[in-house]
């Protein structure tokens, strides 16, 4: 059978893993730098999406729920990274610049369209936080991803 043409695969699969893990690995880090408090606060605030404030409550699930929802939204931007770059030709030839705007992409993407239909109320715009969140971004998602698709086409 011929791979070419799917749209998704495990190695696709494990790129968003691979993607994910670096990046809730980054969020935690800043968070800790940030505040001096456990970085499972990053995982409540994900959580706090679907549960709102009870997600910061003591209970333990609330870090699962966190985790299972940044990594199925990493896997799905990573599958649309995939999607993108393997349909799109140019972009293959500019992937720096795409990892850029790919990550600049990705935080638009949850900060208005995610975040507003969820439970987590936004915070005030500040350039400073944005230039961290889109570097961690595009250092832990969008450039390592450019490199396994540089590596191989993935398909």
């Amino acid at each position: 059978m011929d791979n070419t043409n799917r749209v998704f695969s495990g190695k696709h699969l494990l790129a968003g893993l691979l993607a994910g893990t670096l990046d809730i690995t980054a969020a935690g880090i800043q968070y800790f730098i940030k505040t001096g408090k456990n970085p499972s606060g990053v995982l409540r605030y994900v959580a706090s999406g679907a549960f709102g404030p009870d997600a910061f409550s003591g209970n333990s699930t609330m870090l699962f729920w966190g985790l299972l929802f940044h990594f199925m939204i990493a896997i799905t931007f990573s599958f649309l990274f995939f999607f993108l770059i393997n349909n799109i030709p140019a972009l293959s030839k500019q992937k720096i610049l795409f990892a850029i705007i790919y990550g600049i992409f990705m935080w638009a993407t949850v900060r208005y369209l995610i975040l507003p239909f969820s439970q987590i109320k936004p915070s005030p715009f500040d350039l400073k936080n944005v230039v961290i969140a889109v570097s961690i971004l595009i250092i832990c998602i969008s450039i390592p991803l450019t490199i396994i698709a540089g590596k191989k086409r993935v398909t």
